[in-house]
């Protein structure tokens, strides 16, 4: 008789779901609505332009950057008829700030591959206006809450350039494992491309990333002068993460 083989365990889960432009995703500090035309002209004083500050947003994107109102314009239009990359745009929540609901960034489900419970973070744009700010940590939860919780998916990836420091270091901070290189994956704008992958699983949110996450969060964690009490690595560990 053959020997039998080894084989991963059987699995009886939840159909995970595409996900559409119906909800809206709330949190304090910023929301999540599905991408729409209508961002466009205020994405694109935040992002477009010629200005090195501006372009340098898109060193590791797939387009861009854009310098011209128009074509940005018809990118975003494109972006939101997407099926995969699903985009939402960030909106700004802070009543203090000029940007109070105003859009100030943009990032996308990708890969999205219901059949086998997985799907990916990809295409995040932050604008200056929400790079290094809560805003930045929340949209990030917003989304994988939304993934795990909503969509009912069991693995998430977060993939990028291997030179994206920034990006690394974000999906370390953020509870992404890391995974691995794979060595020239792409080619992007003509440029060899090695791809670092990052991934988290559903028991790995459950079981303590989001209430490392939503503890961080929480207007308690923060002085009157915005900055942290507790970073969220150090809440993580707390976990035992």
């Amino acid at each position: 008789m053959p020997v039998a083989r080894p084989r991963g365990p059987v699995i009886s889960l939840t159909r995970a779901l595409l996900p559409s432009g119906t909800p809206i995703l709330a949190g304090r500090t910023v929301s999540l609505e599905k991408l729409d035309s209508k961002h466009a002209s205020d994405l694109f004083h935040r992002v477009g332009g010629s200005e090195p500050a501006r372009t340098s947003l898109w060193d590791y994107m797939g387009d861009g950057p854009y310098s011209e109102a128009d074509m940005f314009q018809t990118n975003i239009a494109a972006k939101s008829a997407s099926p995969d990359p699903f985009f939402f745009a960030i909106i700004d929540r802070c009543p203090s700030l000029p940007s109070f609901g105003h859009p100030i960034g943009y990032l996308s489900l990708m890969r999205i591959t219901p059949e086998h419970w997985t799907i990916e973070i990809g295409n995040v744009m932050f604008s200056s206006a929400l790079q290094r700010t809560t805003g930045a940590t929340e949209a990030i939860y917003l989304l994988v809450r939304h993934a795990f919780e909503d969509l009912n998916y069991r693995r998430l990836e977060w993939k990028c350039d291997s030179l994206n420091a920034p990006s690394r270091k974000a999906a370390l901070r953020l509870g992404f494992q890391y995974e691995g290189v794979f060595r020239q994956h792409m080619v992007v704008k003509g440029r060899s491309r090695d791809t670092a992958w990052f991934s988290m699983l559903r028991e790995e949110w459950d079981s303590g990333v989001k209430s490392a996450m939503e503890q961080w969060l929480a207007k308690g964690n923060f002085e009157d002068d915005g900055s942290q009490k507790k970073t969220l690595q150090n809440l993580r560990a707390e976990r035992g993460q």
